[in-house]
């Protein structure tokens, strides 16, 4: 049977870990990716957080007869941009756990970043 050392171990761990957790979000939150679509017609800016923060639009691709187009770039630019910021926080997540795979444990981690 576990101590009351071991709990105040594990309670210890659990505040490094949300500390470590709320660094890693502020850099997440500062650093951007960029998702292009039509040869780089439009260009999505997201932060590590996913976060939609910038999108430029050519204008040889705002087309009034084909704002679908425009419309399906855009997605595809965003969408670009926020696989790579996904990519940005599971390295964090990895970096911050020691790569350890926490979900088997039965912990949720996803909302810490």
């Amino acid at each position: 049977m576990p101590g009351i050392g071991d709990l105040f171990g594990m309670m210890k761990n659990a505040k490094q870990m949300v500390e470590k957790a709320k660094e890693a979000k502020a850099e997440l939150a500062r650093r951007t990716v960029e998702g292009n679509a039509g040869a780089g017609l439009v260009a999505a800016t997201v932060n590590g957080l996913g976060d939609l923060i910038a999108l430029k639009i050519d204008p040889i691709a705002v087309t009034p007869a084909d704002t679908e187009m425009l419309a399906d770039l855009i997605v595809a630019a965003v969408a670009g941009a926020r696989n790579k910021a996904d990519a940005l926080r599971a390295d964090a997540m990895r970096e911050m756990t020691g790569g350890m795979d926490l979900s088997s444990l039965g912990i949720d981690v996803n909302g810490l970043l």
